[in-house]
């Protein structure tokens, strides 16, 4: 079946791309892989490329474009040849809406052209140790001063993914307790300098994938935030970040199953080249049947996921059909990514392979965003069940 979703000016980008991680980043991935983080000034390249400006208004040094295929594009790439790039992808498909959503046009000044750049990386803080995610029992406060000026931050956050090298953090906290009717309310969103006094980075998480992806430990000694630095309007902090749930799910959905085609392509050049008992391991029927049972399955996560990508774009994506994606992806990637590491055999336990590092990296994607649990309760609410 011929493929739609694509235009010329994608598989452009997509040229771009790939010849960008071929020269800057294959070569020196392993040294990423073993400090467990990109290094910062891999951001500026990103910047220069242009990747962060994509859905960038113009006035504001960016490319002016309403579209997620752009980011499709990056999700294929990286996964097809093995790498990530650090934790820049919290920066644009996390935190960017955000910031066009809820910041004044003042805010958007002094904001989006540094962001651009890759000048000023951000991250997006909700979880806390102990609530995981349940954020309506996010204990982090932030008290306006008696003069009205600042904010007073104090709290710790954790699982934070880009928090190493964040420069602004979107911190959810407290500003008024909950009320016995609505205990969501009273979180408001506040876009902290990471330079501010008290404001501190602990532990670099050690994580089982995603191992260049800085994720860190937070923590907030009375930190002050400027008033002008309050996203959107105080107490609605909980609505806001539901809004942007579907974009967050399809990116999930549509990188997990990116991963599985890429996946496939890996344990297909494997058994191509590897030799057992005289033959490829290719030659073999059940290697066959393998590799045709994954195609078949990534055949279906690609059309669920490019229909996911026109629906985000039209602005029709509803938050049961994001959750039947992301469910349906990361369950698929799941499966085919195990079956390709088992056709490289002992091999594919090794981290020399991408595609042990692959299925670390994958785990993940049936965990955050809402796990796969919280899909199905999803999904099932929408069936009227």
């Amino acid at each position: 079946m011929r493929r739609t979703v694509f235009n010329e000016d994608h598989e452009a980008f997509r040229e771009t791309i790939r010849a960008f991680i071929e020269a800057e980043v294959v070569p020196v991935y392993d040294e990423w892989f073993a400090a467990g983080q990109a290094p910062r000034d891999f951001y500026y390249k990103l910047g220069e490329l242009g990747i962060f400006g994509i859905n960038v208004p113009e006035e504001f040094g960016g490319a002016g474009l309403e579209t997620h295929k752009f980011e499709a594009v990056l999700y294929e790439e990286t996964a097809r040849a093995g790498v990530q790039f650090g934790g820049s992808g919290v920066h644009v498909l996390l935190a960017l809406p955000y910031i066009k959503m809820l910041a004044t046009d003042e805010q958007k000044k002094r904001y989006l052209p540094k962001f651009v750049t890759g000048e000023e990386m951000w991250a997006i803080a909700m979880t806390e140790p102990g609530t995981g995610s349940d954020l309506a029992g996010m204990k982090s406060t932030a008290r306006l001063s008696e003069d009205g000026t600042h904010y007073v931050l104090n709290g710790a956050k954790t699982f934070i993914t880009g928090g190493v090298h964040a420069d602004r953090v979107i911190v959810c906290a407290r500003t008024s307790a909950p009320t016995a009717e609505d205990r969501r309310h009273g979180i408001s969103l506040f876009a902290v300098d990471t330079k501010s006094e008290g404001y501190s980075v602990g532990r670099k998480l050690d994580k089982l994938g995603l191992k260049t992806s800085d994720t860190a430990e937070l923590a907030f000694v009375d930190v002050k935030v400027p008033v002008e630095d309050l996203l959107g309007e105080e107490n609605k902090g909980f609505y806001y970040l539901g809004h942007n749930l579907a974009s967050e799910r399809w990116g999930i959905a549509f990188g997990a199953y990116a991963q599985a085609k890429a996946a496939v392509r890996f344990a297909k050049q494997y058994v191509q080249e590897r030799t057992v008992f005289g033959k490829p391991v290719a030659h073999f029927q059940n290697t066959k049947f393998e590799l045709a049972a994954c195609q078949a399955e990534v055949d279906a996560a690609e059309a669920v996921a490019d229909r996911a990508t026109e629906a985000l774009d039209a602005g029709e994506l509803t938050p049961a059909e994001a959750a039947s994606a992301k469910l349906f992806c990361t369950e698929v990637a799941h499966r085919v990514i195990d079956r390709c590491l088992q056709l490289h055999g002992g091999y594919g336990y090794m981290n020399e392979y991408p595609i042990a590092r692959l299925y670390a990296d994958n785990r993940v994607n049936r965990i955050y965003g809402g796990t796969s649990e919280i899909m199905k309760t999803i999904i099932a609410k929408d069936m009227g069940l």
